[in-house]
């Protein structure tokens, strides 16, 4: 077609990236956006407590940012829908959004953390306790959201506390020291299944029920979000040995300071014979800066590496397959998927 010149060309190009990215269309990616800004908006208007102290804690990781991943996950999933549905879609994007800021709060508490989102921690500048209140206060608001929506989504969201939870429980008392490698392994996917991948697959869920999908398409909507979940999560395991702070957003080798066992470790650990890695990853948290490198050099090289990007792969092909499975309910079904197989394969391309 004549119409589109080169400008028009690379203008289209430009539109059709949201948060990073690449969305289809310039159409399709301008109506994500628009419903990402008021899903934005919705967020701000219930962090707004009325009291001055408490708002400003409240929205202090709002303020800070962030990729909003889970909004726009819901949001593209339920452009499956019509227009006239949007509007509870977006409201289950912000409510689901909340819950995750929520959990950042809990998590930085239980975590020490000094740093989130490159700007200090909530329960640095405030405290343990007000940071834990800010953390109820945003899962408060989350549910007089979610309430908006009706029983079922309330249920999901019920159901969908509780794998958080308990991958969390998971993530603090560890598999046990006397677990063999593939029992570790098994404890750490079931809990990033829990604390990550199980508030996307809500998402999907969420945004299937607001649209009024059957609930074999909802199931499908999960699932993607699941396996897109687990995907991004490995990833950034990965991420966080071979590639530099610009890259993770946190300073490579938090994990191995923390003695967080991930996938790439406990493929290192599977390799026969003693060795140098496994001597020092056997330390525990590793305090001293010196180890940190070294093991992070070891890693890097290991062949670990390599066998967990296998899994992202995995997991990756899995969620595209399910994309595939969604039926035509409208004239967007096909952005729709195309859109959902963008994002899922930049969980790939961001550790090949």
């Amino acid at each position: 077609m004549g119409g589109h010149d080169g400008a028009t060309a690379k203008k289209d190009s430009v539109m059709s990236a949201v948060a990073g990215f690449a969305l289809g269309s310039a159409a399709f990616a301008d109506a994500v956006q628009v419903s990402l800004d008021r899903v934005e908006d919705i967020i701000r208007a219930e962090v707004d407590s009325g009291i001055e102290a408490m708002s400003a804690v409240a929205e202090h990781l709002v303020k800070a940012g962030g990729k909003r991943f889970r909004p726009l996950f819901a949001v593209v999933a339920g452009k499956l829908g019509q227009p006239d549905q949007q509007g509870a879609v977006e409201v289950a994007a912000a409510a689901l959004e909340l819950i995750h800021l929520a959990t950042l709060y809990h998590d930085d508490v239980m975590d020490e953390a000094t740093m989130r989102r490159g700007v200090p921690a909530a329960n640095v500048r405030w405290g343990n306790q007000v940071a834990i209140l800010a953390g109820d206060y945003l899962f408060a608001r989350a549910c007089g959201l979610i309430a908006q929506l009706g029983s079922e989504a309330t249920a999901i969201v019920a159901h969908t506390f509780a794998e958080l939870v308990t991958g969390q429980f998971r993530d603090v008392v560890g598999a046990g020291a006397d677990q063999g490698n593939a029992a570790k392994i098994e404890h750490y996917l079931a809990t990033i299944h829990g604390k990550t991948a199980s508030l996307i697959g809500a998402c999907g869920r969420l945004a299937g029920l607001a649209v009024r999908a059957d609930q074999d398409v909802q199931d499908r909507l999960a699932s993607i979000g699941v396996l897109t979940g687990m995907a991004f999560q490995i990833a950034d395991d990965i991420i966080d040995i071979g590639s530099g702070s610009a890259d993770s957003g946190k300073t490579p080798g938090t994990d191995l300071r923390e003695g967080v066992m991930t996938l790439p470790v406990l493929y290192a650990l599977e390799e026969e014979g003693p060795s140098r890695l496994k001597e020092l990853v056997g330390l525990g948290p590793l305090t001293d800066e010196t180890l940190v490198a070294e093991a992070l050099a070891l890693l890097s090289a290991s062949p670990a590496m390599d066998k967990a990007r296998g899994v992202v792969q995995e997991y990756a092909s899995r969620a595209e397959g399910e994309i595939a499975q969604l039926p035509d309910l409208g004239p967007q079904t096909d952005e729709v998927r195309e859109a959902m197989r963008a994002v899922v394969r930049a969980a790939v391309e961001r550790v090949r």
